[in-house]
């Protein structure tokens, strides 16, 4: 008996309730704060940020049937308790608590003016997600946790859960990537890289192919040239992935560094090339007169190629490569990586985020500038001859569309809608390959007698354009 009365007591630690009369003549919204230590009370108008706090529209008393009921508040301690516990449940409930709130013995659903709870926290780590949620019996064979019926709004230390009925409500903690989430988008990368590796190999034939029937025009021998180093340095880039994610946590820690270093390196020349491209839409849509550089792609190829060793060498001396673990909230590690470790986290986000924010913004400008100039030239009637305006716009945006659009998802993996942006991230980036290769054959192989088409021609009458103004 002793025993029992000591588990009933250690049952009720994790159960606190308010328990009011209300009638249907309450005319006013009724405010409750809550905390999973001190329990639900009435609200005291000095507690600033210390507890949580439920808000009960006055339209649930309207639509009581009898003068007064009893209303009641609980508060749960889940981990206490055994209860609510969802099979498989990925995310985590805040606090381990959950907010039971009863109004009369009828169920109260579909309202109008919604309940709100707002359950206060400490800022969240980053990629957690918070989501407001209700239990439902129904669910599966044992209930779970849904989310219809009430909406999310996250703030830095609080969450505001609007929901249209009354339940048990709490907080959930959803990471950015579990498991499953983990081992799915690794497969898709893995498989992705493979197929974007060998339409690397077939575009780089093909502008080989292009440039060598071509070898005396110089403007679409250099153009070829720089769509030829960018591809391989995609090409290099999906393969130093593929080797890190299949020697990662199975090799000497010296190896690891050295891995991590090209894996960086790879990323970086990535990078680099696409601003090389931006560079020369520059030189070939807005400052078309008078451009020549001697041995001017073996100087890019210097700069495209040299630039990203010199920051890696650096790097590497003050030892920031070596083996990274992604973990989900609770410190679960699904993934080990070659890279730079999480003691110099700073240089990731100077050289990577950074560096590309400076290239994707000057690619946005150029972009614009490249369009209104385009349009411009087409409503002079420079681009004629039945050359279709998409085809013009296809050759200026180009590779910006292609390969700025898709790295600039990576700044969208964090937050709500990390999961799904990271899906989208992992997907186009591993068909990089394939657009590329694709956009190539669609601009050049229709009109090879034409040379560079529609670029050619445009850059030719802006030049006489502007020598007959000067």
């Amino acid at each position: 008996l002793v025993r029992e009365v000591q588990g009933l007591h250690s049952q009720l630690v994790g159960l606190k309730k308010l328990l009011l009369n209300v009638s249907r003549a309450v005319v006013r919204d009724v405010l409750i704060a809550f905390s999973p230590t001190e329990g639900p009370s009435m609200l005291n108008t000095t507690e600033k940020g210390k507890t949580g706090k439920i808000r009960l529209p006055r339209e649930i008393f309207q639509s009581l049937s009898s003068q007064i009921v009893p209303m009641v508040v609980t508060v749960l301690n889940i981990q206490q308790l055994g209860m609510f516990k969802e099979v498989k449940q990925a995310g985590q409930v805040l606090d381990n608590t959950v907010v039971g709130i009863t109004v009369g013995n009828a169920s109260i659903s579909g309202l109008q003016d919604p309940v709100q709870l707002t359950f206060t926290h400490g800022q969240l780590p980053r990629g957690v997600t918070p989501q407001c949620v209700f239990w439902d019996p129904s669910k599966g064979q044992a209930g779970g946790w849904c989310s219809s019926g009430c909406v999310t709004r996250p703030g830095d230390k609080k969450t505001v859960c609007s929901c249209d009925h009354l339940t048990f409500f709490t907080l959930l903690l959803n990471p950015a990537l579990d498991s499953s989430t983990a081992q799915a988008l690794m497969a898709v990368a893995t498989a992705g890289c493979g197929v974007a590796m060998a339409f690397s190999i077939f575009t780089i034939a093909f502008c080989i192919f292009i440039r060598c029937r071509f070898r005396f025009e110089e403007t679409l021998r250099i153009n070829l040239g720089l769509h030829v180093n960018l591809v391989g340095s995609l090409f290099l880039l999906n393969l130093a992935f593929l080797l890190n994610s299949g020697l990662s946590g199975r090799t000497q820690p010296g190896t690891c560094k050295v891995l991590g270093g090209l894996t960086h390196y790879c990323l970086l020349c990535c990078f680099t090339w696409t601003a090389l491209e931006g560079c020369q839409l520059y030189l070939l849509f807005i400052k078309v007169l008078g451009v020549y550089i001697h041995h001017y792609l073996a100087k890019l190829c210097l700069l495209g190629w040299g630039l990203p060793v010199v920051v890696v060498g650096v790097a590497g001396v003050v030892g920031s490569y070596g083996e990274y673990s992604i973990q989900t909230t609770d410190h679960q590690v699904i993934a080990h990586l070659c890279w730079i470790t999480s003691k110099h986290l700073l240089l990731h986000y100077i050289t990577n985020c950074g560096y590309f924010s400076l290239i994707f913004l000057f690619n946005m400008v150029l972009f614009g500038v490249v369009t209104q100039k385009s349009c411009s030239l087409q409503g002079t009637g420079a681009v004629q001859g039945g050359r279709k305006p998409w085809k013009v716009a296809l050759v200026a945006a180009g590779l910006f569309c292609l390969l700025g659009a898709t790295w600039a998802l990576a700044f969208l993996t964090y937050g709500i809608s990390s999961a799904p942006a990271l899906y989208l991230f992992t997907i186009l980036n591993c068909l990089q390959g394939i657009f590329i290769f694709i956009w190539l054959v669609l601009l050049y192989y229709p009109k090879m007698k034409e040379t560079t088409g529609s670029l050619s021609h445009i850059i030719r009458h802006d030049k006489n354009t502007t020598v007959s103004q000067e």
